[in-house]
């Protein structure tokens, strides 16, 4: 099998057709309103697939809903003694075969770290799991970074060598195409007649394209240097202080972000015989994400939620995993209308790191 091969562009949405006989298609969708998500796609003719524009949510919700009922408990009493008894019953979500097209390098990226958590060999979680298991990842290298984005500085993009199925890089008229994992071999043997061989010629496109697009990212985020801050000093007050007082606590950089997996467990009473056990997104810039019993709050609400928030991608997952779990999609940069978004975190850092604690913002 060769690695490399070519996709005229007028046989992109063929491929997806064929595809969308036995498998959901995930893509970027452009709505009504003009603004692009990742949609489930049931009717071709009528879905504005859009690659221009990077979409404003990640695949997070496709693996971890942002609330999915994970069993139902129903009350009863014992024929015999009369006791009241509970029985729960699970509601594991039915695998389905996904097709995930046009996802960007830190999407990708976004997932394959989500895994780390949710996948591990002794603690998987069976419900993301489910949705995880038959997935197949048709990426789109970026040959032109939006206008956020810093996937370049958490080694997340802009192009992988790992995770994905296929990835396509965009050579104008046809799409170079790269071989990745088992599923991807698998994609290519059953439509081989939409691929052709790359030449030289395609492969050399191909790296002036990667290489062009490495030099384009208009931000410079210095994400290793806030690193090796947090490492050496973790405290930082004054501009956790800072970022503290223009939070506003609406949890829109954790819901966007496509690595935040915090979530919240409620038993909700249904009716006299049962109820249901729910999963919830939860973020940790909310009052009441570490709130125990009692009324107690081990981290302060004036800067420590800020604090913890921006820590957990810093540093602490650096500790855990080797790397930040920030993907450097930029999206929290125009979700925060406070401006408390991660660029700003690290840019603070910096500056305080070469001014010392008297650092302006």
């Amino acid at each position: 099998m060769h690695r490399t091969l070519i996709l005229q562009k007028d046989h992109l949405l063929p491929l997806l057709r064929k595809l969308r006989k036995d498998n959901r298609v995930i893509a970027p969708v452009r709505n009504r309103f003009g603004d692009t998500f990742f949609t489930e796609i049931e009717d071709f003719d009528n879905a504005a697939i859009d690659l221009d524009q990077q979409p404003q949510t990640s695949l997070k919700s496709f693996f971890l809903p942002q609330s999915e009922t994970l069993c139902r408990y129903v009350t009863g009493k014992h024929p015999e003694s009369g006791a009241l008894e509970y029985s729960f019953h699970a509601q594991v979500p039915v695998r389905t075969p996904t097709v995930y097209f046009g996802v960007r390098s830190c999407d990708l990226f976004a997932v394959m770290y989500t895994d780390l958590v949710f996948r591990r060999a002794r603690e998987r979680d069976i419900y993301y799991d489910r949705r995880r298991s038959d997935a197949v990842f048709i990426s789109i290298g970026c040959a032109r970074p939006f206008a956020d984005c810093f996937c370049n500085a958490t080694r997340s993009g802009p192009f992988l060598d790992m995770g994905f199925d296929l990835q396509l890089t965009d050579l104008g008229d046809r799409w170079f195409v790269q071989i990745g994992r088992p599923r991807g071999v698998r994609l290519i043997e059953e439509w081989p007649a939409f691929f052709t061989l790359a030449s030289e010629a395609d492969r050399k496109a191909q790296f002036q394209v990667e290489l062009e697009a490495r030099g384009l990212f208009r931000r410079h985020v210095h994400v290793d240097l806030a690193v090796k801050l947090l490492q050496e000093q973790p405290d930082h007050a004054a501009v956790f202080a800072e970022l503290s007082r223009r939070c506003q606590d609406c949890g829109g950089c954790a819901y966007i972000c496509p690595t935040c997996i915090c979530f919240n467990i409620a038993d909700l009473r249904l009716d006299e015989d049962g109820g249901e056990r729910v999963r919830t997104w939860d973020a940790c810039t909310f009052a009441g994400f570490t709130r125990m019993t009692g009324d107690c709050n081990p981290v302060d609400g004036e800067t420590g939620r800020v604090r913890k928030r921006f820590l957990h991608k810093l540093l602490h997952d650096v500790q855990k995993h080797g790397r930040p779990s920030c993907v450097g999609c930029g999206r929290c940069v125009n979700m925060c209308f406070g401006g408390v978004d991660i660029i700003r975190c690290i840019e603070m850092l910096a500056a305080e790191g070469e001014n010392g604690s008297g650092g302006r913002w």
